[in-house]
C-alpha cells in the first residue's frame, strides 16, 4: 500500500506529482513554456527547471519514484525588449525575481541553467547576435545580483535565428529570453 511511512502527506505529494505528469496540454519537452505576462509562482519554476527534485521528495517519504517529466524551458516573450536594447523591462524583472528565488536554493548543486537571448530580424546578423548575447548576460547579471550562483548560469545569445513567431521575423515576441536546463536543438 502506498500510504506507508509518508502517511497522508506523502500520498498527497505523490498524487500531486502524478497529476503534474498526466496534465493534458503540457508543452512538449522540446517546446518552451510561454509565460506571457504571467509572473509564475516559485513552485511552477522549480518543478519546470528541476523536476527530478519531486522524485527525491518522494524517496524521502518512503515511496519509489518511477521517473519524472523532463525539465522545460521557459519563454519570457511578452516582457519584450525594446528594439536594439538589452535593458530589462519591468515585467521581465518581476518574472526574474521568482526565478532568482528558486535558483538561490540550488546554489552549489552543480546544475547549469541556460539563459538564451533572442532578437528579432530588425538588425544585421552580427548585430543581432551581439544584442541577444547582451540580453542573456543582462538576465544572468540580474539573477546573480539577487543571489543566484553565477556558476549555475550560462548566458548564450542566439541572434535572430530562432524566432518565436516564424512567419513574422520582426515580431516583438522574438525579442525575448528563454531559461531552461536542456539545450536548444
Amino acid at each position: 500500500m502506498l500510504l506507508r511511512q509518508g502517511g497522508i502527506a506523502g500520498a498527497s505529494l505523490l498524487l500531486a506529482t502524478l497529476m503534474l505528469l498526466l496534465q493534458p496540454g503540457q508543452a512538449r519537452a522540446d517546446e518552451p513554456v510561454d509565460l506571457g505576462q504571467q509572473v509564475p509562482d516559485v513552485q511552477t519554476i522549480s518543478e519546470g527547471l528541476f523536476p527530478e527534485d519531486a522524485c527525491e521528495e518522494l524517496k524521502k517519504q518512503g515511496f519509489k519514484c518511477m521517473g519524472f517529466k523532463p525539465a522545460v524551458r521557459f519563454s519570457l516573450p511578452t516582457a519584450t525588449f525594446k528594439i536594439g536594447s538589452a535593458e530589462l523591462p519591468d515585467l521581465l524583472r518581476q518574472q526574474l525575481d521568482r526565478f532568482a528565488e528558486v535558483l538561490r536554493g540550488k546554489k552549489g548543486s552543480g546544475r547549469v541553467v541556460r539563459i538564451e537571448g533572442h532578437a528579432d530580424a530588425s538588425g544585421s546578423d552580427d548585430g543581432n547576435l551581439l544584442l541577444s548575447q547582451k540580453r542573456a548576460e543582462a538576465v544572468r547579471d540580474y539573477l546573480v545580483k539577487l543571489g543566484a550562483d553565477p556558476a549555475m548560469l550560462q548566458a548564450l545569445g542566439l541572434g535572430s535565428k530562432a524566432p518565436k513567431v516564424g512567419n513574422d521575423p520582426f515580431a516583438a515576441e522574438n525579442r525575448r529570453v528563454e531559461i531552461g536546463r536542456q539545450a536548444t536543438p
